[in-house]
């Protein structure tokens, strides 16, 4: 007993479907709402809500979770967009309560969920730190011995003294990050914290989370990357419409996973029920061929992507991504339209779009796509899986091309023999 950090047990949570917020005309009513949901909430057990709404009305976001994670075990969560992974950290971190069920946490709590939670953006960045400190229990003296770390890692020094609300979404997740890691909370949970960042910032990110499981803190972890994954959990569990759909060592459960997205690739993109985005407009099919005209994508061809979309009406400053991941969810390469600026700012309710590359040059195997369409900054379509295309080796690199495994790209390439030691012009 005294090695868990958490146990949860048969957690549900379900979500009245367009239910609006409660409205609160005075401060009496919030406070009162609000100290009813602490006596509600305590000991995380719940079976808060009306038992007689239909079910036409309802929908079950998690139901029936229940696991163990003992002291210093790292933790993935994976599963598809509406899977219930973000419900589930939700939950624990206290954000929401349960609709059904219990979950028991043993320790102090650092969550990383959303850019920008826990954060007031009237307050400064310094302000900032010191307040998540209070609001994690500590001292204003264990802040003050960890404030220059978590400056230096979240390098937004210039920016301290600056209101949060002038942040970037980039330097919000800096500051979240480094304040969540370093003021030492025996659990951390952390949610897509590869989504925002350079690429140097997400691999200091990966690095202080595998230093926090050495020093034996609970981590849980999500994210559709699989390496980082798999590189930093030793156990995982699926999420599935809400549902435990499987749960063993990291290794097992990326694989099925993975087994799982490849049938959802199969899917016709239209009938996709699994995506992300407010839903204003979408992708409803994708082609993917070899744009030199051969029957086969090889390792130098270039591609001929084609995107057919609806929207609700017109689609203003529309931005579509296409990002393609070996089988290991590593990324590859990332087609963005906005990079070319050809696109008009103002598109027809319904069309098609088509993108032409370079040679791709990267190594056989299977390649997986994931799509997303923006209006602006806000994500209108979000699909994970949306299709795969296989790439076969061709003769322009030899017969000895590297096995995926090793490498994912390949660059046309020239030796020679020097007949002087002159530097090559």
């Amino acid at each position: 007993m005294s090695n868990i950090a958490i146990r949860v047990d048969g957690l549900s949570k379900r979500y009245r479907i367009g239910a609006a917020k409660q409205r609160h005309d005075t401060l009496r009513d919030a406070m009162t709402e609000a100290f009813g949901t602490i006596f509600r909430f305590k000991g995380r057990r719940s079976v808060s809500g009306a038992r007689d709404l239909n079910a036409s009305d309802t929908i079950w976001a998690l139901k029936d979770v229940s696991f163990e994670l003992k002291e210093g075990e790292v933790l993935g969560i994976i599963g598809r967009n509406g899977a219930g992974k973000s419900t589930l950290l939700k939950i624990l971190s206290r954000i929401t309560e349960p609709t059904e069920g219990e979950a028991q946490i043993y320790g102090r709590v650092g969550t990383l969920l959303e850019v920008g939670t826990g954060f007031h953006g009237e307050l400064t960045g310094r302000e900032n730190i010191y307040l998540n400190g209070a609001v994690l229990g500590m001292k204003k003296a264990e802040i003050n011995k960890k404030f220059d770390e978590i400056v230096n890692f979240s390098e937004i020094e210039k920016f301290i003294d600056t209101p949060a609300k002038r942040y970037s979404s980039g330097m919000y997740m800096r500051l979240a990050f480094a304040v969540a890691a370093h003021l030492e909370p025996q659990i951390l949970i952390v949610d897509e914290v590869l989504a925002v960042g350079d690429l140097n910032f997400q691999k200091k990110c990966l690095g202080k989370m595998g230093e926090v499981a050495k020093q034996g803190r609970t981590v849980l972890f999500v994210s559709h990357n699989m390496a980082a994954v798999q590189s930093l959990c030793s156990h995982g569990i699926m999420l599935d419409a809400g549902r435990v759909a499987y749960m063993g060592p990291i290794n097992d459960v990326v694989e099925r996973y993975l087994e799982v997205g490849e049938l959802l690739s199969s899917t016709p993109l239209k009938l996709r029920l699994d995506r992300g985005g407010d839903g204003s407009a979408r992708i409803v099919s994708i082609n993917i061929r070899n744009a030199d005209g051969g029957h086969a994508i090889q390792s130098t061809s270039r591609l001929e992507i084609s995107l057919n979309y609806e929207s609700e009406g017109e689609l203003q400053h529309a931005r579509f991504l296409l990002a393609v991941h070996d089988a290991a969810g590593r990324g590859i390469f990332l087609l963005n339209s906005e990079v070319s600026g050809t696109l008009p700012a103002i598109l027809p309710p319904k069309g098609r779009i088509v993108c032409i590359t370079d040679p791709i040059n990267i190594t056989p195997g299977k390649c997986i796509v994931h799509l997303g369409l923006l209006k602006g900054e806000i994500y209108a379509d979000d699909v994970l899986n949306a299709m795969s295309f296989e790439v076969e080796a061709d003769g322009m690199h030899g017969s000895r091309i590297p096995p995926r495994s090793w490498v994912l790209c390949l660059i046309k390439q020239q030796w020679i023999v020097s007949e002087t030691d002159s530097e090559i012009q």
